[in-house]
């Protein structure tokens, strides 16, 4: 694969996993694309939605809430998880990642979910 190649490909699984276009431009931003994206996240033959749920709970049971977080809303904004299975996560990381952990991820989730529900009822009030 050639380096443009990669590059795209990695560009093109950052907007799977995230939603977003990026264009890299700094050294650790162009290793994110080029080599994270663009070779880890596409090798093997797991779904984005499998690698999500290994990264989920690798970061709640390290204690980044916040890591497992952007990938949880990810995760909801794309249609591979629902608001129950978030809160079914938490749970589950907690008897895994411990307590207190969980109790950190839950605030995350529910602050997610609120912003979720306000952004989908402000979407229901804009349709005519």
């Amino acid at each position: 694969m050639t380096d443009d190649q990669r590059r795209e490909r990695g560009k093109d699984l950052m907007r799977q996993v995230y939603g977003w276009d990026f264009d890299p431009n700094q050294p650790f931003e162009v290793q994110t694309v080029d080599h994270l994206f663009g070779e880890v996240w596409d090798q093997g033959s797991l779904s984005v939605r499998d690698r999500r749920l290994l990264l989920i709970g690798m970061a709640a049971g390290s204690g980044l809430e916040d890591v497992a977080a952007l990938q949880l809303e990810a995760a909801l904004t794309k249609g591979e998880l629902q608001v129950d299975d978030l809160r079914y996560l938490v749970v589950f990381l907690a008897h895994y990642a411990g307590w207190p952990r969980a109790a950190k991820l839950n605030s995350e989730v529910e602050a997610l979910i609120g912003r979720h529900e306000r952004s989908a009822a402000a979407a229901e009030d804009d349709l005519p």
